[in-house]
């Protein structure tokens, strides 16, 4: 159910493919997950991750239908995989983009807002419908804590609701927004074009220092920007980059 497509170009593009479940995700699905977050962390070549769900949804997030017949060992081991999908997903070395058509709620609005950027078309439907259900999205939750403004984030992971695109654009949960297949398929393209064009340990530092900066106090922020300055003048790229700025 998990595909992985790993392109020459640096791009790996991780697909859930179960439509006719909404691309649920059951305990294999789960650990496939992670084990392709994992793996796709490893390879020295990642430029960019690329998460999206077949058939023209995201996902539906877990299978609820297999949950209900979990025994309480297989419950737990479920939510450890869950759980270790995200932080590898977090720890990846290079950015990840959802990619979002359809529906992504309960499980998959969390692994869509997860990512470091998401693209979606217009028409595209956000929640943590768990809510809806009688109990908290304990994963989202955290995540939207992380990444959206207070007020909104609690809503969303408060009120069960099902949200438009517009409205996650609005809030600055989604980069870009696409109407239909193909244009969306057209910013995608963009998008990550404009990715690769960037220099690939530039786009690794900046991405480390963003994630370490949202955790830390500004003052350590900063002088963790003088060291990594301090680096770059050390290995000489400040010396190359403005050889080749006189140059134009």
């Amino acid at each position: 159910m998990i595909e992985v497509d790993r392109a020459a170009n640096g791009l790996t593009t991780v697909t859930m493919n179960r439509p006719r479940r909404r691309n649920a995700l059951d305990s294999q699905a789960m650990a496939d997950l992670r084990d392709a977050f994992v793996e796709a962390g490893q390879d020295a070549d990642l430029r960019c991750l690329i998460l999206q769900g077949a058939g023209g949804g995201f996902s539906a997030g877990r299978d609820l239908k297999q949950a209900a017949d979990l025994n309480q060992a297989e419950a737990l081991a479920q939510h450890a995989a869950w759980g270790e999908a995200f932080k590898a997903l977090r720890r990846l070395p290079a950015p990840s983009v959802a990619v979002v058509q359809g529906a992504a709620v309960a499980g998959g609005f969390t692994l869509s807002v997860a990512t470091d950027f998401m693209i979606a078309e217009r028409t595209a439907k956000f929640g943590a419908l768990e809510m809806a259900n009688g109990f908290p999205a304990a994963m989202c939750t955290p995540i939207l804590a992380k990444k959206a403004a207070p007020r909104i984030g609690l809503e969303l992971a408060m009120f069960g609701t099902l949200e438009s695109a517009a409205r996650l654009h609005a809030a600055g949960l989604i980069n870009r927004l696409a109407d239909g297949p193909e244009g969306l398929a057209a910013e995608l393209t963009a998008f990550t074009d404009h990715i690769l064009s960037l220099d690939p340990t530039a786009v690794r530092q900046t991405l480390a220092a963003y994630r370490a900066a949202e955790s830390q106090p500004l003052e350590q922020a900063l002088t963790a920007g003088i060291t990594l300055n301090q680096l770059i003048e050390a290995s000489g790229r400040f010396a190359e980059g403005g050889a080749a700025f006189s140059k134009e």
